[in-house]
């Protein structure tokens, strides 16, 4: 019995908590399995008075049997006491051509398919691919339903320890470190936000997540008081009332929620709950079930849509050294940067918090002329993102974005949503949708984990959810240990606005937050391998205008590098420690390192280039970068198929190459 004046998640949690309290499997319980492709990976149905999943990998067990099951508001329990009514099976073998290519320009989807329809208008469908696995529920169910709960349970073989962000609260802007601890510790009363990394011992590793997340709200992993090694979904209940918190502009509290996660059609499929799976480190990096599993493209054009690099204001605090005017939020400075992205191929321009009133976009900064800038930018083929708070668009959004259109603005960065209950998923889809009426692209800041909307609208090309550089203003929580994380755990769901660039670079010792005058921690070229490393199709430049200009060798890098891939090869990697990542752009091959504080020799060979002779453009960590972070050198080698490179990190340290055909070169 649920307490009658239990809080809603609470509520939530206690009765997705009810049938998973025992562990043992009904002798009587049927099996009904399905294999991957290369048969590693077995996933399998348990069916008796519930029912059970359970994914071994070669034969032993990755996650042990647990509960499955959807608690409606009229007493149903689509789970307990199922009657199987039908068994289908589905072979695929086909491929991907996403319109923005991240990983790569096809993407090879091979899987099979175990649907088991049940009397009671449900469904359970399982996908075993050789990287992982996922199940979802379909119901075919009669007009609107309300979830009370979903039952989601991960539970594990022995107790492994893992790299949990945990939430601070249902309303929380999806930024944190890793806790690294054995999943018998976790407890019931701490909660993480997906994606969480398990790392098996003596096997491989797993990152649970989710996909294709419409009309619902995403899941949080909890775990239990009894010592057992699994986690739990957990789900914020639906919204009833909110209110705008005092003396802010932006942050919206709600302040009672149903008793229900969710309210909707009876007739649908729910989110694939996602278990990737990783023999390789490295192969974290490669994954990308979650854009496989996710719904296919709803746009019929989407040739409009151009991925690209962005100069990027905020982080640096509108800050220009070296010119004949006071920089800041006005329209000399802005034009500056216009000139700047132009000169160096850069397709957009942010104009972030300030151009507008927070909570009137059509009350524009007296000190910005949107209409010249706007004629500026068009001249010089330089598209303008103009930043908004994610409560004044929804208030605003059809006249705002036809504003923005009229201007000849190229997309919109939607910011501090903050939550991810039903509502708020919702709104996603929405800004998305006409987005792309108005052919704008779209940045999500405050954002929750990408689930696969990118896919359903390209349009979408990156969000934050992501501890990044941003925080270094004001801690030194972004250490070169959580940049060798985020790649493994956060970069696997999808592409992550981290906002790399950093031209002042400190050394361990020598780091320092400053808000208006930042720095990043590591070494210059540390920050450089991230544009090849970190997945942005809209990938930012964080530093000023002024500092870029100063550092000429870097920004020949940093023009130059793609923010969409042909091809993605990890060389070698280690959870938290190092990686080291060779994407493909036409012909041409980027390659970054990085390392944690701990210095390191890392040897590669080029096996992966084509015959033929290449140009490598080599930016290391200087001699003196364990002293003075900023300090680089830049090398040209030539080089070929089989080479072996040697690469010296030093603490925090990185390295970047561009590798040119020999005939092809500029």
């Amino acid at each position: 019995m649920i307490p009658a004046k239990t809080s809603p998640l609470l509520f939530a949690f206690l009765v997705a908590a009810r049938l998973s309290a025992g562990a043992a499997v009904p002798v009587a319980a049927e099996t009904y399995e399905a294999a991957s492709p290369d048969r590693r990976l077995v996933f399998r149905f348990l069916v008796a008075e519930d029912v059970r999943y359970a994914l071994d990998r070669d034969g032993i067990a990755l996650i042990e049997p647990s509960a499955i099951g959807l608690t409606l508001a009229d007493g149903r329990v689509l789970g307990a006491n199922p009657k199987i009514a039908d068994v289908k099976r589905r072979s695929v073998r086909d491929r991907i051509r996403p319109a923005v290519p991240e990983k790569r320009a096809v993407i090879p989807d091979a899987f099979e398919e175990l649907t088991l329809d049940f009397k009671g208008g449900f469904s359970l469908v399982a996908r075993v691919y050789d990287d992982g696995a996922a199940y979802r529920f379909v119901t075919r169910l009669p007009g609107e339903v309300k979830v009370l709960a979903e039952e989601a349970v991960f539970r594990f073989a022995g107790d492994p320890p893992a790299y949990i962000p945990f939430a601070s609260g249902l309303q929380m802007s999806f930024e944190n470190t890793y806790t690294r601890l054995p999943l018998s510790e976790v407890g019931a009363s701490r909660f993480g936000f997906v994606p969480v990394l398990v790392d098996v011992p003596d096997g491989p590793n797993v990152v649970l997540t989710e996909a294709d997340l419409r009309d619902y709200p995403g899941m949080f992993l909890a775990g239990n008081d009894a010592g057992r090694a699994e986690l739990r979904g957990l789900f914020a209940p639906y919204p009833l009332e909110e209110k705008l918190k005092d003396k802010s502009d932006r942050t919206v509290v709600v302040t009672k929620r149903a008793e229900y996660i969710a309210a909707t059609s009876g007739r649908r499929a729910f989110p694939w709950r996602v278990i990737a799976v990783a023999e390789r480190d490295g192969a974290l990096i490669e994954n990308d079930i979650v854009y496989r599993l996710a719904p296919a493209t709803i746009l019929r054009d989407t040739a409009w849509i151009k991925p690209g690099k962005v100069a990027w204001d905020w982080w640096n605090a509108n800050t220009l050294f070296g010119v004949g005017f006071a920089s800041g939020v006005n329209t000399a400075t802005y034009r500056h940067y216009i000139d700047f992205a132009a000169r160096h191929g850069i397709a957009y321009v942010i104009l972030d918090e300030g151009w507008s009133a927070p909570d009137d976009l059509f009350r524009v900064n007296p000190e910005v002329d949107m209409d010249a800038l706007a004629a500026y930018a068009r001249e010089r083929n330089v598209g303008l993102i103009l930043w908004c708070v994610w409560l004044t668009l929804d208030r605003q959004l059809d006249q705002a974005l036809d504003r923005f259109a009229a201007w000849g603005a190229k997309g919109v960065k939607v910011d501090f949503m903050d939550r991810d209950d039903q509502k708020t998923v919702g709104f996603y889809w929405k800004v998305a949708e006409a987005a792309a009426k108005r052919r704008l692209i779209v940045d999500f800041h405050g954002a929750y984990k990408p689930t696969g909307l990118r896919r359903a609208y390209p349009n979408v090309l990156t969000r934050e959810g992501v501890l990044g550089l941003e925080y270094g203003k004001w801690s030194d929580r972004v250490t070169p240990e959580h940049d060798l994380l985020i790649p493994f755990i956060r970069m696997l769901a999808g592409p992550m606005d981290f906002t790399p660039g950093a031209m002042v670079n400190a050394a361990r010792q020598d780091f320092r937050a400053v808000f208006n005058a930042p720095m990043s921690q590591g070494t210059r070229c540390h920050q450089l391998a991230m544009y090849v490393i970190y997945e942005s199709p809209l990938q930012m430049l964080a530093d000023s205008p002024s500092r870029y200009d100063g550092e000429p060798e870097a920004m020949e890098f940093l023009a130059k590098v793609p923010t969409t891939w042909d091809e993605t090869k990890v060389l070698d990697a280690r959870v938290s420690d190092y990686a080291v990542v060779a994407r493909r752009k036409g012909e041409e091959w980027f390659l970054g390192a990085m390392t944690d504080w701990t210095p390191r020799t890392l040897e590669i060979r080029l096996d992966f280039l084509g015959e033929g002779g290449f140009e490598a453009v080599i930016l290391g960590d200087g001699v003196n970068a364990s002293r003075y972070g900023s300090d680089f050198k830049r090398e040209k080698i030539a080089v070929r198929k089989g080479d072996k490179l040697s690469l010296d990190l030093a603490p925090g340290g990185g390295w970047a190459a561009v590798l040119s055909p020999e005939n092809r070169r500029e």
